[in-house]
């Protein structure tokens, strides 16, 4: 497949897995409207690390799965890169520290960062045993 082609897939994964963030954070944000720490995009990063983590671990044993394969470059890199969010998560983890609320700001950035690493654990190791 041509360098071009798998870079529109990655695009439209990632288009498609940006607005998905979106609309699950307004959900929740609709839902939860006042959180003690920010609950959207900690579900979104936890939801998306699992998917990765399953992702992941069906396709581990295809070589280049990382960047050769098409599924894993629409689905993994693309939607769910652009699902979870580094950046956002940062911002909010700063946001509750410039507000002096550091033990809601270390719950979240615990709960962010552990839970994450944990559920692609999970995922990973779900469906690559």
């Amino acid at each position: 497949m041509s360098q071009s082609m798998m870079a529109l897939l990655l695009s439209a994964g990632g288009g498609v897995g940006a607005v998905c963030r979106y609309l699950v954070g307004l959900f929740f944000m609709s839902k939860v409207p006042n959180p003690s720490i920010p609950i959207a995009m900690l579900i979104v990063n936890l939801v998306g690390s699992l998917g990765l983590g399953l992702l992941y671990g069906g396709m581990y044993d295809e070589p280049e799965v990382l960047y050769g394969n098409t599924i894993f470059l629409a689905l993994g890199l693309g939607f769910l890169g652009a699902f979870t969010t580094f950046s956002t998560f940062s911002v909010e983890a700063i946001q509750l520290l410039t507000e002096k609320l550091y033990k809601k700001a270390g719950i979240y950035v615990s709960l962010s960062i552990g839970g994450s690493i944990v559920g692609f654990i999970i995922g990973f190791f779900s469906l690559n045993t």
